[in-house]
């Protein structure tokens, strides 16, 4: 199952409080960036973030979730609806999350 255009821009709206969120379609699911680093990504309309120690600290209860079949596990971010959370969560991994790599032209 594909994730709508509607959870897309629902999470955006809640992440508006920071700077530089982006996003890129994929076989249709969204990745997620925070100023340039991917932090995680909406899969069958749940928001899963990469198990970074920060974001395993921030969300002690958290689920390890598949984003899809042949995936490493990533956190499950349920409290969607508190823009100050997300906003945290997000801010607190930024640090924990590999530079994004430099493609060859």
């Amino acid at each position: 199952m594909a994730s709508s255009k509607e959870y897309l821009e629902y999470i955006l709206d809640q992440l508006s409080d920071l700077e530089d969120i982006s996003f890129r379609a994929m076989m249709g699911e969204y990745i997620l960036y925070y100023r340039g680093k991917i932090v995680g990504g909406i899969y069958d309309d749940r928001l899963l973030v990469k198990p970074v120690r920060a974001a395993a600290e921030y969300m002690p209860d958290a689920v390890y979730e598949l984003p899809y079949e042949g995936a490493k596990e990533m956190l499950l971010v349920d409290n969607t609806d508190d823009k100050g959370y997300l906003s945290g969560l997000f801010a607190s991994m930024y640090d924990e999350l590999p530079a994004p790599k430099i493609r060859k032209k």
